[in-house]
């Protein structure tokens, strides 16, 4: 969905995933399968960074587990920023910002970081009154459809969550 906001403004979108944060593999592939197969249907152009990145993430985030996200964060927009310094692109974003489950004002915070640190516009918008809409997109599509943000710890929170629901 935030791809067809942009698009709405008249902004040319190109896609980049890298997400070594994803696990297991098979929701790595899953997750990147289903990129390219709709990258193909909306006409996206799409740049692969292909690095399945268990040991290089959970070793990243053993350090502090308790503020795992904002490392996820800054790994990834970081390698964002840099791939689109690099291309001479205009500027770079993140599509986390359409989900009402990230933590957005460290994601904000940490693009207006990057933007002064690599010297590349962070491009931000607030996409979230658009996520409901997108979920609805991926269904009639049909499309893969995450059931957790995708490290290996909120996939833990997740199964343990269920076990205190079946539990009360």
């Amino acid at each position: 969905m935030a791809i067809q906001v942009l698009r709405s403004q008249t902004i040319e979108v190109e896609g980049y995933w890298y997400n070594p944060n994803i696990h297991p593999y098979t929701e790595y592939k899953n997750r990147l399968d289903t990129l390219k197969s709709y990258a193909e249907i909306i006409n996206l152009p799409l740049t692969v960074n292909d690095v399945y990145g268990l040991r290089l993430f959970t070793k990243m985030e053993m350090e502090d587990l308790e503020n795992r996200c904002l490392g996820c964060y800054d790994m990834r927009l970081r390698e964002t920023a840099l791939y689109a310094k690099k291309m001479g692109y205009d500027a770079f974003s993140t599509t986390l910002l359409i989900s009402p489950y990230q933590k957005h004002e460290k994601l904000k915070a940490l693009g207006e970081q990057l933007e002064k640190e690599i010297g590349i516009p962070f491009y931000y918008e607030d996409f979230r009154p658009f996520f409901r809409e997108g979920q609805k997109q991926a269904r009639e599509l049909p499309l893969y459809m995450q059931k957790y943000c995708g490290c290996i710890f909120s996939e833990e929170e997740r199964y343990l969550s269920k076990k205190i629901k079946t539990a009360e």
